[in-house]
């Protein structure tokens, strides 16, 4: 989906604890040696120790995901949300504001954005936020899904005030075909998988298309893009999203069926709660129910080629060792015909009415 500059196989060998601490010295935060590794597969992310107490989080991109200027428009976003009192955890203003400073490495570090959000030192792009904490929600809790809904309904009603210029939109030709493709070209996909794999991803992503399609009219918003329950913490407060790292161009219901899971029977009592939530605070166009399965499928096309071109990264084959198995792609062959028969089919969530009853 996002090709990598041709050094990305080892985008992070360089960024060692002392370029770390340096760099956020670089834009005049004062370190106390302290650092901490934070879970991300995709970028490093730090949470880095005050001089004079706290913390902040540091977040070095990955090389060739983004460009500049779709970095600075989530960073946009996130203090569009925050100036709207919508919960969320927008950068830091950096320091060095379009003045270059070498330091005595020869490490080159400038900032960028209005105001400038996103710093560029020893070759590597990064942002600092302020530290947040929380939990996960539980999705067992109806309140607590009506809490998420109303909560998504506010990003939404931000995030339909103007489109995205730079990000990405999350349709059947980019996030499905494109990926697809892809993955054709590398030889990712064992011989002995590829005919099955690729028969079942064609069909399905056919599927996928004429479902949007069959939606007139369909609206296209900024989204958060990846809401599933590890991207959301939960506090006394209520919910926040500490990061904005896949917002893009997509339907309302993008960042509302990661969130229900389980049974049919489940899922329908969850987005009954979710939806409660969500209408409680703005409309939603409930044909959009019916883009659920096609959503899901592009995201297993999506994830399988996103760890293929991430492969390279000493990180994927340790955390992810049964991705160049067969039983992998044949796992998701089957997970892609199961897919098909749904989207065929009424009887799945995405076919819900705005009273809960299957069409």
């Amino acid at each position: 989906m996002h090709p990598d500059l041709p050094d990305a196989s080892r985008p992070y060998h360089d960024l060692t604890p002392d370029l770390t601490l340096d760099a956020l010295e670089a834009f005049g935060h004062r370190v106390d040696g302290r650092l901490l590794t934070l879970n991300s597969y995709e970028n490093r992310v730090f949470q880095v120790g005050l001089d004079g107490g706290g913390f902040v989080v540091a977040k070095f991109y990955r090389p060739g995901r983004w460009s500049d200027a779709q970095i600075l428009e989530e960073h946009a976003f996130a203090q569009e949300l925050a100036d709207a009192e919508v919960p969320a955890v927008p950068p830091l203003t950096l320091a060095v504001d379009a003045q270059a400073h070498v330091d005595g490495a020869g490490a080159r570090a400038f900032a960028c954005g209005s105001p400038p959000t996103l710093g560029h030192f020893g070759g590597h792009r990064l942002s600092v936020s302020p530290r947040r904490g929380g939990r996960s929600p539980e999705l067992e809790d109806p309140e607590v899904l009506r809490w998420l809904g109303r909560f998504l309904a506010r990003l939404h009603a931000v995030g339909a005030r103007r489109p995205f210029a730079h990000r990405l939109r999350l349709d059947v030709d980019t996030t499905g075909r494109q990926a697809r493709q892809w993955l054709l070209d590398t030889d990712a996909i064992p011989l002995d998988q590829r005919s099955a794999w690729l028969s079942a991803s064609a069909q399905a992503l056919d599927l996928a298309q004429a479902a949007f399609e069959r939606v007139d009219g369909l609206r296209w918003q900024r989204t958060h893009g990846d809401c599933h329950p590890g991207n959301v913490l939960w506090t006394p407060d209520g919910p926040h999203f500490v990061d904005l790292d896949d917002a893009c161009m997509a339907p309302a219901v993008q960042d509302l069926w990661m969130l229900v899971s389980g049974d049919p029977h489940e899922r329908r009592a969850q987005l009954d709660a979710l939806m409660d939530g969500y209408e409680s605070v703005a409309d939603f166009d409930w044909r959009e129910m019916a883009l659920i399965e096609p959503l899901r499928t592009l995201r297993l096309v999506h994830h399988s080629a996103w760890l293929a071109r991430r492969w390279a990264d000493p990180a994927f084959p340790a955390a992810f060792p049964w991705f160049a198995s067969g039983s992998y792609w044949g796992q998701q062959t089957d997970l892609l015909r199961q897919q098909i028969d749904l989207m065929q089919g009424a009887g799945h969530l995405g076919a819900l009415d705005r009273d809960g009853a299957l069409d």
